[in-house]
C-alpha cells in the first residue's frame, strides 16, 4: 500500500504542518490524523525536534479513537520516556485504560494525579467521563449539580477562574447549544487574561453568538476580545488585522441593535466611547 507522502506527493514538512494546523482547529478527524501521524514518527521522527512530543499526544490520542491500540502504546512509551513524572502523560495512560475499558485501573491514575495536584481539571475530566461510560448515571448526576454549584461559588467568592472554567465546560458537554454556558465560559477566560485565553474567549463568545444572535453580552465580549488581541505586540500583522476586522463588525452590530432600540442620542450612535461606555455599564472591565 502507497505512503500517505507517495499517495498525495507531500514530504514531511507538509505533513507536520497539517498536524499542526488539525490541532490548532482542534479537529477530531482521528483516522486521517493516524494515516499522517503514524508514517511521519515511523520515517520523520529525527526530524521533528521538539515538535514531536506534541505529535505523539495527537496521535496517541486519535489511535485509541480509531482502536489503535499498538499505535498508542507506541507513543505512550516515547512519552514516558521523555517524561516520567508528567501528570499529563500519567492522564494519557488512564485514558489508554478507559480505551481498553479497565476503568478501576484508569481511575487509580487520575486519583494518584489529583493527590498530588487537586486542581487537575483534566483528571477531573476523564472521571467523568468514566462515570458516563460505566451508565453510573446517579453518580454522574450527582456530579453535575456539584459542577452548577461551582459555577456559582468559586468566581464570585473565590476567584479560582481555572475552576470555573472546568465547571462551564463540563456544563457545556452536557448541553453544547447553551449559548449563555459559552458566554459565561468565554468571560471566564477574558477575565483570566493573557494571550491565548483572549484567543479562546473570543471564539466562545462567538459561538454563543451563533447559537442566539441576540445575545448582546456576547456582542460586547466579542468587541472586547478581538480588540485587545488586536491590540496585543505579542500577535502577526496578520491576527492583528483579522481581530480588528472582528471588532470592527461587532461595533457595527451593537450600533445597529442600540439604533433599533432607539437608544443613544443622534451624534453619537456610531461612535466607539458609546459602545464602550455601554461596555463599561454592563461591567465587562479592561484587562
Amino acid at each position: 500500500m502507497a505512503s500517505v507522502s507517495e499517495m498525495y506527493d507531500v514530504g514531511w514538512e507538509e505533513m507536520r504542518d497539517k498536524l499542526r494546523k488539525w490541532r490548532e482547529d482542534n479537529c477530531r478527524n482521528s483516522e486521517q490524523i493516524v494515516d499522517v501521524g503514524e508514517e511521519l514518527i515511523s520515517e520523520h521522527a529525527s526530524k521533528l525536534g521538539d515538535d514531536i512530543w506534541i505529535i505523539y499526544e495527537q496521535v496517541m490520542i486519535a489511535a485509541l479513537d480509531c482502536s489503535r491500540d499498538d499505535l498508542a502504546l507506541t507513543c505512550l512509551q516515547e512519552l514516558r520516556k521523555q517524561f516520567p513524572d508528567s501528570h499529563r502523560v500519567k492522564r494519557l495512560s488512564g485514558m489508554r485504560l478507559e480505551a481498553l475499558e479497565r476503568y478501576d485501573e484508569a481511575n487509580k491514575h487520575y486519583d494518584a494525579i489529583l493527590q498530588d495536584d487537586p486542581t487537575n481539571t483534566a483528571a477531573r475530566k476523564r472521571k467523568i467521563s468514566i462515570l458516563k461510560a460505566q451508565g453510573k448515571s446517579a453518580e454522574f448526576n450527582y456530579g453535575f449539580e456539584y459542577v452548577c454549584v461551582c459555577v456559582r461559588c468559586f468566581p464570585c467568592h473565590f476567584h479560582s477562574y481555572g475552576k470555573a472554567a472546568f465547571c462551564l465546560e463540563e456544563l457545556m458537554m452536557t448541553n453544547p447549544h447553551n449559548h449563555l454556558y459559552c458566554e459565561q465560559y468565554a468571560e471566564v477566560k477574558y477575565t483570566q487574561g493573557g494571550l491565548e485565553n483572549l484567543e479562546l474567549s473570543r471564539k466562545y463568545f462567538a459561538q454563543a453568538l451563533r447559537l442566539n444572535n441576540r445575545n448582546m453580552r456576547a456582542l460586547f465580549g466579542l468587541y472586547m476580545s478581538a480588540s485587545h488581541i488586536a491590540a496585543s505586540p505579542k500577535v502577526s500583522a496578520k491576527v492583528k488585522k483579522d481581530n480588528m476586522k472582528y471588532a470592527a463588525w461587532a461595533a457595527t452590530q451593537i450600533n445597529k441593535a442600540y439604533k433599533l432600540a432607539g437608544r443613544g442620542n443622534k451624534e453619537n450612535k456610531c461612535s466607539m466611547k458609546a459602545v464602550e461606555e455601554m461596555l463599561e455599564s454592563m461591567q465587562i472591565t479592561m484587562s
